[in-house]
């Protein structure tokens, strides 16, 4: 049985890859194809789901800090947004009862209002999946997005709460201590080291925070991401994350065939699914709405307001308690899985040329920005600097620090990781914050004094898109970047970079010359 599961999420994955959508896409269609063949979900492939779930919100919590759910962008657009589109979609609902369509009649106000509240959430999978392709988990937009993921959590926790009228044990109090033992764990970690003992130690933090919760009566995949947020300051963070993605990875295609598994759906049910799917317009343009009213950016609003506008898992557990209840029909289910499943594409397809459609539309988005906009947003120009390090991490990191003793000229750094950047500045760096497929920054940045920029990013998307953004800017001087294959320099060099470091092949080629000189005999040596 499990064969015949990776078989059709193989199939069906690599399917939709080969014309260029994202794989999940394909996980979701292997669900949907093993029902309808007859097959059952099993209680392993529903572990398989679950672990993959808990593991993903233990990553956010590693990459999350506790500071940025205290910012009003974040709580005040979460609540904001949750209230006014139940009302909103509860209005809607009501509105197509009134045209007699299947499974609208029998809802009157209150279950209008409890489906809205279902559908206010976003998905935490399908967001993270996307932000990670994207590789822009740091940026202004992917961290106010996870912060409005985080808080809709809190959110979900208290509904379970008052849905199942179980209260959390009065040991849950003791869940506080955690902040107490909080050097322990840090010690554990450092104690891993840097081989199969990490990643075994994230698996075991992570199930062992969930279970904790569990056990006092609290929504175990919160225990998971406070463990996470817990061990966001560490310093190896971002190590045991790397660690952990591939196994994240593997574990969260069991929940998308999970979603399959559902039920199977008639006509009439996806003719619904296909309405209730359409109203995401209405869902992105409130969060747009929100977002730019609390004084952010036209591009951090609308990038983050994009990649939240679809349907949440989770909304499935609170249709499944509401039809618990009695408060719903069953058929709503169905209906729903069907939509979480449609907004999962359309969003993928959709984000996947976000930067694309907001240079195509960004004097329209920009006519709804605040003039006067957050301290965050504001951008910092780089005085005298002839060459510009685009990305921080390692590679980039190492660059910056070489270009500061061989070069001449004003080495400047910039990152779209705002903690990082702030560590630097206090080292008395000359770095900077900006996202480099920002195309704001580089019409306003003055880059005439910039006769290089080293483009350190991980994805060759990522930073083909930046290099497009530097000529469309106007500006003139030299572009390098790196690159880990062969194929990825090929296509950087044709987008127009001038010069690519494929960092695997030249760093080998760099240890062999220097350990050469090890046995290299010196030319004014007399040979005997």
């Amino acid at each position: 049985m499990e064969f015949i599961w990776i078989l059709f999420a193989f199939a069906c994955g690599l399917a939709v890859k080969m014309i260029n959508l994202p794989p999940l896409i394909g996980f979701l269609l292997a669900g949907f194809l093993l029902n309808f063949a007859g097959l059952e979900a099993s209680s392993t492939l529903d572990s398989l789901a679950n672990i993959g779930i808990t593991l993903m919100l233990f990553c956010i919590g590693l990459k999350l800090h506790v500071k940025d759910l205290l910012k009003r962008e974040v709580w005040a657009s979460t609540l904001g947004h949750m209230g006014v589109w139940s009302l909103l979609f509860g209005g809607i609902a009501l509105l197509l009862s009134t045209l007699s369509l299947p499974y609208f009649g029998v809802l009157d106000f209150k279950t209008a209002a409890l489906l809205g509240f279902a559908l206010s959430f976003s998905s935490t999978v399908c967001v993270m999946k996307l932000l990670e392709e994207s590789s822009e988990l740091k940026t202004r937009h992917g961290q106010l997005s996870l912060g409005i993921l985080v808080m809709q959590d809190i959110v979900a926790v208290v509904f379970l709460v008052a849905a199942t009228g179980k209260t959390p044990s009065i040991w849950a109090l003791g869940l506080f201590g955690l902040l107490l033992i909080r050097p322990i764990i840090n010690k554990v970690v450092d104690k891993a080291g840097h081989g199969e003992m990490l990643p075994l130690t994230g698996l075991f933090l992570a199930l062992g925070g969930y279970e904790l919760f569990y056990l006092v009566g609290v929504k175990g995949d919160l225990g998971a991401l406070i463990v996470g947020i817990l061990l966001a300051s560490h310093s190896k963070a971002a190590e045991m994350n790397k660690s952990l993605m591939n196994f994240k990875d593997l574990f969260l295609i069991g929940f998308f065939l999970s979603i399959g598994f559902t039920a199977l759906p008639t006509l009439s049910m996806v003719g619904m699914s296909l309405i209730i799917t359409l109203v995401i317009l209405a869902k992105f343009a409130l969060f747009f709405f929100i977002l730019t009213k609390l004084k952010l950016r036209g591009r951090t609003a609308f990038l983050s307001s994009m990649i939240l506008s679809n349907y949440s898992e989770f909304g499935l557990i609170v249709v499944a308690l509401s039809v618990t209840n009695g408060w719903l029909e069953k058929e709503w289910l169905v209906v729903l899985a069907l939509a979480v499943s449609f907004s999962f594409v359309i969003t993928s397809v959709l984000y996947r040329n976000v930067h694309h459609l907001y240079h195509k539309n960004k004097e329209v988005i920009r006519r709804y920005e605040d003039t006067d906009c957050l301290p965050e947003d504001v951008f910092v120009q780089p005085v005298n600097t002839e060459i510009l390090v685009v990305g921080l991490g390692r590679v980039g990191r190492g660059a910056f620090e070489s270009l500061k003793t061989l070069s001449d000229g004003t080495v400047a750094g910039m990152d779209a990781d705002r903690n990082r950047i702030n560590q630097m500045q206090e080292d008395n760096e000359n770095v900077f914050y900006g996202d480099g497929e920002d195309a704001d920054l580089w019409e306003r940045l003055d880059t005439s004094s910039i006769n290089l920029v080293l483009l350190a990013l991980p994805a060759a998307e990522d930073t083909t898109n930046v290099a497009i953004q530097l000529r469309k800017a106007n500006y003139q001087g030299q572009i390098a970047a790196i690159a880990r294959y062969q194929d990825e320099r090929e296509t950087l060099l044709a987008a127009g970079i001038d010069n690519v470091f494929n960092f695997y092949t030249e760093a080998g080629t760099g240890f062999a010359e220097e350990s050469l000189a090890l046995i290299r005999i010196p030319e004014n040596t007399a040979t005997v």
